[in-house]
């Protein structure tokens, strides 16, 4: 049986994600992945970047692979119900705390009802943006699978985090559940 590469959409966080950056380094080896590109990285406001996610995510009728990072994150959990239901995997890393920064207060409060996608939340010990145990309660609160990195940073080019194999590893396993799905829902069919 021949599968289709799945589209993957990759959000970045605030400020985007720079050239370095995992998120931009996995851009180069997914030929069919498609970038979430924001008017305003630097103030970000949550009505604008969900109504951009989702537009992208409605823009085609397959359903679609997230890779989330901080900001990107958030974003995604506030995505409405009609691209949620588009979504049906996602890697949610580094989420952000906008509750405790004011630059991305209008992101919060962040949604705390279970992602109707499987999903995959990736946390560092000592992340300077988001508390491990609060990255553990987005994880409880939306029904995903918990990563806990120890001393991981922001999981991003300052801490270390170039080409970052665990989570291309991890993306790998929702690309095969995704087309374990499909194989599945065409045997039954």
């Amino acid at each position: 049986m021949t599968h289709t590469a799945p589209r993957i959409i990759i959000v970045p966080g605030w400020r985007n994600s720079g050239p370095t950056h995992w998120q931009s380094l996995w851009m180069q080896n997914l030929p069919h992945a498609e970038r979430v590109v924001q008017d305003d990285w630097l103030t970000p406001k949550r009505e604008p970047w969900v109504q951009t996610l989702e537009a992208q995510i409605l823009s085609r009728p397959e359903p679609v692979i997230v890779v989330a990072h901080s900001l990107g994150c958030i974003t995604t959990a506030h995505v409405g119900a009609e691209a949620a239901a588009r979504i049906q995997n996602a890697l949610l890393v580094a989420p952000a705390d906008p509750e405790r920064r004011a630059h991305l207060a209008d992101f919060a409060p962040v949604p705390h009802q279970a992602l109707p996608y499987r999903s995959i939340v990736v946390a560092s010990t000592n992340d300077p943006y988001c508390p491990i145990r609060l990255a553990g309660a987005y994880a409880r609160a939306w029904g995903s699978e918990f990563v806990r990195l120890p001393n991981a940073g922001h999981i991003n080019i300052e801490s270390g985090h170039g080409e970052w194999p665990l989570g291309w590893a991890l993306l790998q396993s929702l690309v095969q559940d995704m087309a374990w799905g499909k194989e599945k829902q065409s045997q039954a069919a």
